[in-house]
């Protein structure tokens, strides 16, 4: 992606303090987010209170001067986007998920590459939603793009580690998904309301899958 990303999108107002910015693609969402943080953190942009990315795009709210910021981001240089930037979260993986088998002829490889392509993979969350700690993650190329199952499962187990377009996900906790299971997260906790920040995985963050039976 090249640097003014932000020129290819599309600025709303949103109520007295926010705008959404929509932007061609996820890619292009998360550059933009982790531009918006970056200048955050060098005080160049100190008045945003939130800032919300989505599947394609970034919403900010509690600026001071919206307007001016609307004016200001066309004009922007967000470089692409550095996916081996910062620490990662590493989350324990055993590759045992019943839709193994049909990702790994989705993509043309046995049930033990295609469970070392995922673990190779660097993933980095592109933004968060669908249940409290879900966190959805990018980092596949397209050939590892799968469909969501044809008929979705009444019960996902937490923990289980699927697939879904280009995305890939933990669930947090049971419930219905039709994303394709591939594996089952180990020792990990993905939403905690004790904790804080009480979800694991943030828009941002890094992560690591290691797994614990791929030799």
């Amino acid at each position: 992606m090249s640097a003014r990303a932000a020129s290819n999108g599309r600025i709303h107002r949103v109520g007295r303090s926010g705008l959404l910015v929509e932007l061609a693609d996820t890619e292009a969402a998360e550059a933009l987010h982790a531009e918006i943080l970056r200048r955050r953190a060098d005080g160049t942009l100190p008045s945003v209170r939130e800032v919300i990315p989505g599947a394609r795009t970034v919403l900010l709210d509690g600026l001071h001067e919206p307007q001016r910021l609307a004016a200001e981001l066309p004009h922007w240089d967000v470089p692409p986007l550095r996916r081996d930037e910062g620490a990662a979260i590493e989350i324990p993986v055993r590759y045992d998920g019943p839709d193994l088998a049909e990702v790994a002829e989705l993509w043309g490889v046995s049930t033990e590459e295609a469970a070392r392509i995922h673990a190779g993979t660097a993933f980095r969350v592109a933004f968060c939603g669908f249940a409290p700690g879900f966190g959805y993650l990018t980092g596949l190329g397209p050939k590892q793009h799968v469909p969501r199952r044809a008929d979705p499962r009444t019960r996902v187990p937490a923990g289980a580690v699927a697939l879904a377009g280009p995305y890939t996900g933990v669930y947090p906790r049971s419930s219905p998904g039709g994303w394709q299971l591939i594996g089952t997260a180990l020792h990990t906790v993905l939403w905690d309301s004790s904790r804080t920040p009480a979800a694991l995985l943030a828009p941002g963050t890094r992560v690591r899958f290691i797994a614990e039976d791929v030799r």
